[in-house]
C-alpha cells in the first residue's frame, strides 16, 4: 500500500511539474501574440553588437553615406538612397572598373573565403566591449544563407549558402557556439524578403510556404537563437507573409519558445505596433514607446564594412558612449554594428571603439545595465531644443548630432546637461561634461541619509538642498586620476533619492 501511494505521489508530482512548466499558448492573431512579454534579460542588457557580413563584404564599397550591404540593389537598380546626392551610376561604374563587365554578384560568393574568421576572437572582443548580446546576419536581402541550407540552393538552382560555396563553412553555427560559450546572448538577423529570388519577384506564395517558413524553422531549430531580428517586411502585407502563423509556431512549438526575443518587423507598415521589442535605425527623436525598444546603427553610415569611409566618417568613442547614455535614459537599448572584412577580421578602428566603450562601462556600467527610465530622461539647459541635421534631407543621423546636443553647444541652443537612469533605490546622473565646482541637479530634493558618489573615483560627495535643486560639491578636477575613457561621460550615483519630477 505504501509503495502504491508512493507511485501515485510521484505521478501527481510529475503532472504538477508539467502543468506548472507549461507556457501560455498563443494563437495566430496579433492580440494574443502581442501579449507575450519581452524576456527580462533583453531589457537589462542595454548594449548589444550587430554584425553585417556576407558576399557584399568582398567589394565592401559604396558611396559615402550609404549602406554598403545594399551593393546588389545599388548595382542592379541604379538607384541609391542615403546621405548625399547620387546619380545611381556609382556602383555600376565601380563594379565595371574593378571586376569587369562579365563579373556577376553571385561570383562574389565564390571568391569569399572568410579565411581569417575566428568566432572565438570575435566573442572575446564583444565581451571586452561590455555588450551583453550579439546579433549576426544569417541572411540579408541578397538571400545568401550563412549556414548550410538546402532551401536556398533548391529554390534558386545554384549554390547560395556558405556551406556549399565560398567559405565552405557553417558561419552561423560557429558564431552561435562561440558567443554562447562567452556567456553572451546569441541573436540572428533574418531578412524576410529577397531582392531577386525568382519566386518572390513574381509574387508567388510559394516563396513563403516552400521557402521562407521552412528555412526560418530550420534556422531556429538548428541554432536556437536567443533573439531574432526580422527585417525586409516592407513590401508585403500580412496576408502574404503569414507572420502570425509563423510566430505562433515560434512561441508554442519551437525549441526557444520560452526565452526567445523578437523585434517588430514582421508585416508591412506595422513597426512599433506588433511583435516584441520596437526598433529604430539612425535615430532622430524617440517616440514614447510602451514596450522595450532598440536603436541600431553603424559606427559610420554603413552596416556592412565600407572601405570607402575614412576616419572622419566614424563616430568618436565619446559620441558612441553619449548615444548609449541618451538611449538608455529613454528606456532603450543601443545595438552598434560592426562590419567584418571579407576575410573575417573586424577592422581595427571598430575594435578600438568597442574596447573604449568597454573600458567606460567597466567604471560606469552600473548606470547602464539593468536600469530603467526615470521620471525625466534628461536635464536641459536654457535655450532652443529644436535641433536640425547637418544637412536637411539626410536619411541617417550622423554622430555629431548627439555632440551638438551635449558638449558642442550651438549659439542659442540648449544642451542635455544630464542623462538620468534608475535602478532600485539608486538614481544615476550622467554628465557629458565635467561640471566644474558645483553640479546642479534640478527638481530634486534629497533626504539627509542620501549619498552621492562619483563612480570614476569612488569619492563620496557633499551636497545641499537648495530650493527645488540639489547642489553637489565637486572635488578639484584631476584628469590624471581617471583613465582616458572615463572622460567621455561622468556618472554620479545617488542613493536614497526622494525626488520630484
Amino acid at each position: 500500500m505504501k509503495e502504491t501511494n508512493k507511485i501515485l505521489l510521484i505521478i501527481a508530482l510529475c503532472f504538477l511539474q508539467n502543468t506548472i512548466g507549461q507556457s501560455k499558448k498563443y494563437s495566430a492573431d496579433w492580440e494574443s501574440l502581442d501579449s507575450r512579454p519581452v524576456t527580462k534579460w533583453f531589457e537589462d542588457a542595454k548594449f548589444g553588437i550587430f554584425i553585417h557580413w556576407g558576399p557584399y563584404s568582398v567589394p565592401s564599397w559604396s558611396p559615402k553615406g550609404t549602406y554598403e550591404e545594399w551593393y546588389l540593389q545599388w548595382f542592379t537598380s541604379k538607384s541609391i538612397f542615403g546621405n548625399g546626392s547620387f546619380s545611381g551610376d556609382e556602383i555600376p561604374d565601380f563594379h565595371k572598373k574593378t571586376y569587369g563587365e562579365d563579373f556577376n554578384y553571385i561570383d562574389f560568393a565564390k571568391i569569399w573565403k572568410a579565411e581569417l574568421y575566428d568566432p572565438q576572437k570575435w566573442a572575446e572582443l564583444f565581451k571586452k566591449s561590455g555588450a551583453k548580446y550579439v546579433v549576426m546576419t544569417s541572411k540579408h536581402h541578397d538571400g545568401f544563407a550563412l549556414w548550410p541550407n538546402k532551401h536556398t540552393t533548391q529554390s534558386r538552382g545554384y549554390l547560395w549558402n556558405s556551406g556549399e560555396t565560398g567559405p565552405m563553412r557553417d558561419l552561423v553555427g560557429d558564431y552561435v557556439k562561440a558567443i554562447k560559450a562567452a556567456g553572451l546572448k546569441a541573436g540572428l538577423y533574418y531578412s524576410l524578403y529577397e531582392w531577386y529570388h525568382p519566386w518572390y519577384r513574381i509574387g508567388s506564395k510559394k516563396f513563403v510556404t516552400d521557402y521562407y517558413h521552412p528555412q526560418f524553422k530550420e534556422l531556429v531549430t538548428n541554432y536556437e537563437p536567443d533573439l531574432i531580428y526580422a527585417d525586409g517586411e516592407w513590401e508585403k502585407d500580412d496576408d502574404y507573409w503569414n507572420s502570425k502563423e509563423l510566430l505562433a509556431w515560434l512561441f508554442n512549438e519551437s525549441p526557444v519558445k520560452e526565452q526567445v526575443v523578437i523585434n517588430d518587423r514582421w508585416v508591412k507598415g506595422q513597426r512599433h505596433k506588433h511583435g516584441g521589442f520596437y526598433t529604430t535605425e539612425y535615430l532622430r527623436e524617440v517616440i514614447n514607446f510602451d514596450k522595450p525598444w532598440e536603436e541600431i546603427r553603424g559606427m559610420g553610415l554603413s552596416f556592412g564594412y565600407n572601405r570607402n569611409e575614412d576616419l572622419e566618417d566614424y563616430n568618436s568613442p565619446q559620441s558612441l558612449i553619449l548615444m548609449l547614455a541618451d538611449i538608455v535614459s529613454q528606456g532603450g537599448n543601443l545595438c552598434i554594428n560592426v562590419g567584418p572584412t571579407a576575410a573575417g577580421k573586424i577592422p581595427v578602428i571598430m575594435q578600438e571603439r568597442l574596447i573604449q566603450i568597454g573600458k567606460w562601462l567597466e567604471t560606469n556600467g552600473e548606470a547602464i545595465y539593468g536600469t530603467r527610465k526615470w521620471k525625466r530622461s534628461y536635464q536641459w539647459s536654457v535655450g532652443d531644443r529644436n535641433f536640425k541635421l547637418k544637412k536637411e534631407g539626410h536619411s541617417y543621423v550622423e554622430g555629431d548630432y548627439i555632440l551638438k546636443q551635449t558638449i558642442d553647444q550651438q549659439p542659442g541652443k540648449a544642451i542635455k546637461e544630464l542623462f538620468f537612469t534608475q535602478k532600485g533605490d539608486k538614481l544615476f546622473a550622467i554628465s557629458p561634461m565635467w561640471p566644474g565646482k558645483k553640479l546642479i541637479i534640478k527638481n530634486l530634493n534629497l533626504k539627509e541619509d542620501a549619498t552621492i558618489v562619483l563612480l570614476a573615483s569612488g569619492e563620496k560627495l557633499a551636497f545641499q538642498n537648495n530650493g527645488n535643486n540639489v547642489l553637489v560639491d565637486i572635488p578639484e578636477y584631476n584628469p590624471l586620476s581617471f583613465i582616458p575613457e572615463d572622460h567621455y561621460a561622468y556618472v554620479f550615483m545617488i542613493t536614497n533619492a526622494n525626488s520630484s519630477p
